[in-house]
């Protein structure tokens, strides 16, 4: 398929995998082929994504099993960027995680103590809050009792929601908001949208003219406007056009889909 007039003028491109490239398990309507025809006309592609739940080999996997060739150095996650930011600022510490395994194992990979499933779990000396779909109240118990005692706190982002095929399923920030709202305060946040996401991207693609495509415009638009990169928004993940009324950042282009803004 021929790139649009869009794509034309970038060199490479920031993918957001939920919501952008595929929504629960299925691919995007023509998501496959579109990062296919950008490739095939010499542009980079990189993936950058706040979810947690997954180890960055995992997302490698699901992409090839749709059809789209990928390597561990495409796929930027949040987990990996939590796990350097730990092993360079809190090597040794103990930490209590609401998160996946894999979330789990990116904070022992970093060197740190985890105290789940211990009796000190809420003295930990950091809470790290992820994504997760087996949350238990003694996970909002722990986490709350040891930010309270005045622990680290940090999360992977804010995102309310993810797209899945039957509707918005709660995200992080849902999770986060409980533990902060329990204890009165805001944890750092290491994903979109902050800036780190995107930066680690540019390093992997290396110069030129990028856009960032995502379908949040608290998440990947902003984030892409803190690291000072072009953003679109695709629709395909839920997000609305009226949505876009007063918005700052605004994004440089909207579509439907991925297929829709980089092809035609």
């Amino acid at each position: 398929m021929p790139l649009s007039p869009l794509a034309d003028g970038y060199d490479q491109f920031i993918l957001d995998l939920d919501g952008c490239v595929w929504v629960g398990d299925e691919p995007t309507p023509g998501a496959v082929e579109a990062i296919a025809s950008l490739r095939g006309a010499g542009k980079r592609v990189a993936f950058a994504t706040n979810n947690s739940y997954s180890a960055g080999e995992d997302f490698v996997t699901r992409l090839w099993a749709l059809g789209v060739q990928a390597s561990l150095a495409d796929v930027v996650t949040v987990g990996g960027a939590v796990q350097h930011l730990l092993a360079e600022t809190r090597h040794g510490s103990t930490a209590y995680v609401i998160g996946s395994g894999a979330m789990r194992r990116h904070v022992a990979d970093a060197g740190l103590k985890l105290l789940n499933g211990t009796d000190l779990a809420s003295r930990a000396e950091l809470v790290i809050v992820a994504g997760t779909q087996q949350l238990v109240y003694d996970d909002l118990r722990n986490a709350t009792l040891a930010v309270a005692r005045g622990a680290d706190f940090l999360a992977t982002g804010r995102d309310p929601t993810y797209p899945q095929p039957d509707g918005d399923w709660p995200g992080t920030g849902a999770i986060l908001a409980a533990v902060e709202y329990a204890t009165g305060r805001e944890a750092a946040i290491v994903g979109k949208p902050e800036p780190q996401l995107m930066l680690t991207a540019l390093d992997r693609l290396g110069d030129g003219r990028t856009l960032v495509v995502g379908d949040r415009l608290d998440a990947d638009v902003a984030a892409a406007a803190r690291a000072h990169l072009d953003a679109a928004l695709v629709l395909s993940g839920g997000a609305r056009r009226d949505a876009l009324d007063g918005h700052e950042p605004q994004p440089v282009a909207v579509a439907e889909t991925l297929s829709s803004l980089v092809t035609r």
